[in-house]
């Protein structure tokens, strides 16, 4: 796992070298730049940095290059059929220096040029140049699911790219300014949709694309995507039969998936996917596996329904034999979270970052490598959001004039902080206001944060006018059509796939965990996997039932002889933080200093009244506006830090520390 930086014509060396210094901490192993000046008069530059996980020996510095000198590549990631293609190659007359993964990448390149991409399984982000015509070509790619961040800017002719943009923000010509389409989608949404970003004129190269450059023009390709059979398709193969398939094919990626010359182990929550992980790991390890379960203290799991039980978590690691880790965690979140906003690169207003941060940093002191469960609910339909599709079909069923008195009444009662029904209460109040709608709009509702009114009441005039004529759910919409065809419940899992999980679960998970140098490895997003279930599990076997649907049904019953009935039957969980304390108590001062009249006025994006209405409904309960203060709050921090160049101080460290390193 790296971090990678490149330039075209545009930077130098030193450029390159501060782009590669502020990426340290993706890969403190090894470090490595190149620079070529071409015939033509281009300029082309690489830069690594290297977390050493397969072959620790030298062999593996990057940028790394052919025999003739001809290609090089950077890259991050891990192909998990590296060993199979490398026979392959061999096979061919291909003659290797290493035992690296990177190694086959550059050599299936020289194979079969930008074809090679589709014989790749795993996660990867990387960039080649081609000097062989003499005027050098980029080519890039990142993998299927996005699970790898590749960002890029252009800048005049020349492009830039790195794996975050803090790096980019060092080429001269690019600068930190606000995309003001970006931000009101982000205020619909948490996070920014791929391939925006919060960066005017930064952008993020699409999951399952690739992309060449040459002569200063940009081409994009589309490579791969995920399908699904017609809405009529009939399913010919019964339960069993596909229940023991999934189950050998699930087995088979979390075994490739541990390839690893380093330490590995485990997230472990209560929940079935990592649950399911951890017990095909004990099949295929040779001793016992390590896994790591965070957890909060008692007071901070107060009216808290989305934290796992980790009693749960700690009876299926005895059972399994496992060296399992509870991690007790009573962070310093009021100072944890400017440096976590660095680190992230764009707002991302979902506390679970703190918790994937907080479990990696821990985690690292014992291992290298962890896999998570991220993906198991976009292929087998495990959100509350699948399950109230059906419920909505019920609630239209009632007479318009009763939703008519039902929907007010609902969304005039008091938030319910510190029972356990606030989640149930606050679901209930999202569906309402979303039920009656066509299912297409109904499900982008149910993903929104601050709907249109919301956020045409919150901003100043001058933005108003300029963004409440902008679609911010254009790239749902998009997705909804390219699956048109389909089942509506698979439609769904598209949407989540192509979307809510790369903008969002993968995008953290890669932030955080990088920023303790740990590489998160996800078996549910093995492509062929993936490709199985989507054609061949009916979509009444992914959710089953209707008034109470059963979630995950089919990975449930292939897991059902694995793993105990307690972990099958456990509620769904999310991977939270007690947002609810943590506004009330550690963070109560930050949220009156950074959301006060004044800050608010100088931004000149909110009215601060509006601020204070969301901040004083929240504190009196009677509403819950804990996700959205929280947005507020990162976005804050996050123009604090990029915007008015707080990220300088951080990044001035790093590079001097690395100078200091090589004097």
């Amino acid at each position: 796992m790296c971090g990678i930086s490149g330039l075209v014509n545009c930077g130098d060396g030193e450029t390159l070298e501060r782009m590669t210094c502020v990426q340290a901490h993706r890969g403190p192993d090894d470090a490595g730049v190149w620079e070529q000046r071409c015939l033509d008069g281009s300029y082309v530059g690489l830069g690594s940095r290297r977390l050493a996980i397969i072959d620790l020996s030298p062999g593996g510095h990057m940028p790394m290059c052919n025999e003739d000198h001809t290609i090089w590549i950077t890259y991050n990631g891990e192909i998990y059929n590296f060993a199979e293609l490398r026979r392959e190659l061999q096979s061919k007359g291909h003659r290797f220096a290493s035992n690296t993964d990177t190694e086959v990448v550059l050599h299936l390149y020289e194979e079969e040029g930008p074809e090679c991409v589709k014989r790749l399984n795993g996660m990867f982000a990387f960039a080649l140049c081609d000097l062989r015509s003499g005027t050098p070509t980029l080519f890039m790619a990142r993998d299927h699911f996005g699970v790898k961040p590749f960002y890029y800017a252009q800048v005049g002719r020349g492009l830039a790219f790195a794996s975050e943009v803090k790096a980019l923000l060092q080429v001269p010509g690019i600068e930190a300014e606000i995309d003001r389409e970006a931000l009101h989608q982000y205020l619909t949404f948490l996070w920014v949709p791929d391939p925006k970003t919060m960066f005017r004129g930064i952008h993020k190269l699409p999951a399952g694309h690739s992309a060449i450059f040459r002569n200063g023009e940009l081409k994009i390709t589309k490579y791969w995507d995920l399908t699904f059979p017609a809405a009529d398709a009939t399913f010919p193969r019964g339960e069993a039969d596909l229940a023991e398939e999934i189950r050998e094919r699930f087995g088979g990626s979390v075994k490739a998936q541990m390839v690893s010359d380093v330490p590995i182990g485990a997230f472990l929550s209560a929940g079935l996917d990592s649950s399911s992980i951890v017990a095909m790991m004990t099949r295929a390890a040779r001793g016992a596996v390590r896994t790591y379960t965070i957890t909060f203290p008692p007071k901070y799991r107060i009216g808290e329904t989305t934290l796992d039980n980790p009693a749960v978590a700690a009876r299926l690691a005895r059972r399994l034999g496992c060296e399992n880790q509870q991690i007790v965690v009573e962070p310093d979140v009021a100072d944890l979270l400017p440096r976590l906003t660095w680190h992230m690169d764009e707002p991302t207003a979902d506390p679970a970052i703190i918790t994937a941060y907080l479990v990696c940093r821990e985690a690292r002191k014992q291992a290298t490598v962890l896999l998570s469960g991220v993906g198991g609910d976009e292929l087998f339909a495990g959100y509350r959001k699948h399950a109230a599709q059906y419920w909505a079909q019920a609630y239209q069923k009632v007479p318009a004039a009763l939703r008519g008195v039902l929907e007010p009444a609902l969304a005039g009662l008091p938030s319910l902080r510190g029972t356990p029904v606030k989640g149930r209460l606050r679901l209930a109040k999202k569906m309402a206001r979303s039920a009656s709608l066509p299912p297409a709009e109904r499900f982008i509702m149910n993903c929104t944060y601050l709907d249109a009114e919301e956020k045409a009441g919150l901003y100043t005039p001058e933005l108003r006018d300029e963004l409440t004529a902008l679609e911010p759910a254009v790239r749902h919409r998009e997705s909804f059509e390219q699956v048109q065809d389909a089942d509506f419940l698979n439609q769904m899992l598209y949407l989540d796939s192509k979307i809510f999980m790369v903008s969002l679960n993968l995008t953290y998970n890669d932030k955080m965990s990088m920023a303790s140098s740990v590489e998160v490895r996800v078996p549910f997003l093995d492509r062929e996997l993936a490709e199985f279930v989507a054609w061949n599990v009916p979509p009444n076997s992914k959710l089953k039932g209707f008034f109470r649907p059963t979630t995950k049904y089919i990975f449930r019953r292939a897991m059902q002889d694995i793993l105990p009935r307690e972990v099958l039957k456990q509620p769904k969980a999310g991977f939270a933080a007690p947002v609810d304390y943590w506004l009330a108590h550690d963070l109560k001062e930050m949220v009156d200093d950074l959301l006060c009249e004044s800050r608010v006025c100088d931004r000149g994006l909110f009215r601060p009244e509006a601020v204070r209405r969301f901040v004083n409904e929240h504190r009196a309960g009677t509403q819950d506006w804990s996700m959205q203060i929280w947005q507020f709050l990162t976005l804050e921090l996050w123009m604090q830090m990029f915007l008015d160049g707080g990220a300088r101080n951080i990044e001035a460290e790093l590079i001097h520390a690395r100078q200091a390193a090589t004097a």
